[in-house]
């Protein structure tokens, strides 16, 4: 038996799962870790604790299973995408925290960029909008706040990396420092039209080109692990940024396919096949995968909170000890309560874009309770995935593939897709594997072994486990969304 490893690296937690042969989850390893909020919108984790903890659980998996490398064939790679590391190539030091994709503390370093004009240039070659979302500013903030930092990115001494290309270069004992072009696409200084590191962007930041990896494919050579960290040489076959890889677990190959994965956030990823689209309703044109040379492009719609607001209504509120009883809790909560919240934590994602924007309650009234609360959170992801399918049927032009598939966390609660359905008013389909993130690296990583099947034959095994028709009449539908809208509007630091 020959298995798969994939390493599913999140924001909140390290996960390692082994697939066998026939691509089903032999055992799974996981592990949170810690987050860190040093100040108001600042979001940053221990980049010691995430390696401890991935290679902690790639031998706790390997362990419960009594698997050795030789039974492994290749390591799939897949990581929270846009967050930053900066380390020392010598020592292999993190010369600072990974500041997290959720980050907003360069919201002022993008703001002046816009003032000067500079967005529409970085849109073009990069697809994305100028943003504190992505990796750029936040190299850039590294390199001018750490001591000493300039002088040694100068000198060539220090290396950034989004997660994955930090954990392949710990795998490899320091022998690899490379990335794939889907996390590379996603630091806001690569040129997704012409494959390459973009020298303007970089001069515009003063980021040396000297720090940056080399990009490859995402199935691909990228090397073996060092023999003593899971005792024998593995081989390295598969890297993609979580999203891109849930849409290749998701086996969205064809143009118009799309599906959305509920993890901390969510993001909804629309196949444009050879086609890079321009969002005029400002969403993100991106790459799904690059295979054998070839770039297939996406329409991506980002929402920052999804689960996280689940998490908040443990961690933050204790109204809930365990995610799972939002369901009930929302079955419960009155129909005579109308009760919208908007998880602007981290400000607002796609569409609206707005850094400075946080999250509200509308509706409150003397008899709201918990259990409306719990509805709210869920409700609000329907509603933050509406916003994003419109933008995309509005971008896109050509209609999608008409049902949504989903995955991640959020996607097991059956209250959330129900209500997702109606208020998309389309079908949407949950599939027999949630984990696809992992699925979709495992996939690249056992396809370039020779392990695993080509991408039709892959997309053939893909299986339906229940799909959620909708229930709602339109103009129930239409109420609540305009109540959407309108509680957004005025979170908005504009309105």
């Amino acid at each position: 038996m020959k298995y798969i490893l994939a390493i599913d690296q999140g924001t909140t937690s390290t996960r390692a799962i082994l697939f066998d042969q026939k691509m089903q989850i032999a055992a799974t390893a996981q592990k949170e870790f810690a987050q860190h909020f040093p100040s108001s919108g600042w979001v940053e984790h221990d980049p010691d604790e995430i390696w401890s903890t991935t290679i902690d659980m790639c031998r706790e998996v390997m362990s419960k299973t009594g698997t050795q490398a030789s039974y492994i064939a290749s390591i799939g790679i897949t990581n929270q995408r846009e967050t930053t590391i900066v380390w020392d190539k010598a020592s292999g030091r993190p010369i600072y925290n990974a500041i997290v994709w959720q980050d907003r503390r360069t919201s002022d370093t993008c703001k002046a960029l816009k003032a000067d004009g500079l967005e529409s240039m970085i849109t073009r070659k990069t697809g994305l909008l100028l943003d504190p979302y992505f990796s750029a500013t936040k190299i850039k903030w590294i390199l001018d706040n750490v001591d000493g930092a300039r002088t040694k990115a100068a000198a060539g001494d220090l290396l950034f990396g989004t997660v994955d290309c930090f954990l392949l270069w710990k795998l490899t004992g320091g022998k690899v420092h490379a990335t794939d072009a889907t996390n590379a696409a996603r630091t806001m200084i690569y040129d997704i039209r012409n494959g390459a590191w973009d020298a303007d962007i970089c001069q515009l930041l003063d980021i040396p080109m000297n720090m940056l990896p080399e990009v490859r494919n995402c199935a691909s050579d990228f090397g073996n692990t060092a023999p003593d960290l899971l005792h024998g040489q593995i081989s390295i076959h598969g890297i993609a940024g979580d999203q891109q890889a849930a849409t290749i677990g998701q086996a969205c190959f064809a143009p118009g396919m799309l599906k959305s994965t509920y993890g901390t956030g969510c993001f909804a990823l629309l196949n444009t096949g050879d086609r890079l689209v321009t969002s005029h309703n400002r969403l993100l044109g991106t790459i799904a995968y690059q295979l054998d040379g070839k770039t297939t492009y996406a329409l991506e719609g980002s929402i920052f909170v999804a689960g996280a607001v689940v998490q908040w209504l443990r961690d933050g509120l204790g109204i809930v000890g365990h995610a799972s009883e939002t369901q009930k809790m929302a079955e419960a909560a009155s129909d005579n309560e109308t009760v919208y919240m908007v998880p602007a934590f981290t400000g607002l994602g796609a569409p609206h874009w707005d850094a400075d924007s946080r999250g509200a309650i509308f509706g409150i009234t003397r008899n709201s309770n918990q259990n409306d609360f719990a509805r709210a959170a869920l409700e609000s992801v329907g509603y933050q995935t509406r916003d994003l399918m419109e933008a995309m049927q509005a971008d896109w032009g050509c209609g999608t593939k008409g049902i949504l598939r989903v995955d991640g966390g959020m996607s097991a609660n059956d209250w959330a897709m129900q209500f997702l359905s109606d208020i998309l008013g389309t079908p949407v389909d949950r599939p027999n594997i949630l984990e696809t993130t992992a699925l979709g690296a495992a996939w690249l990583a056992g396809m370039h072994a020779g392990l695993y099947p080509s991408q039709s034959e892959f997309s053939k095994s893909w299986s339906l486990e229940r799909q959620f028709t909708p229930s709602m009449d339109d103009a129930a539908r239409d109420r609540k969304y305009a109540g959407w809208k309108d509680s957004v509007r005025r979170c908005l630091t504009d309105s």
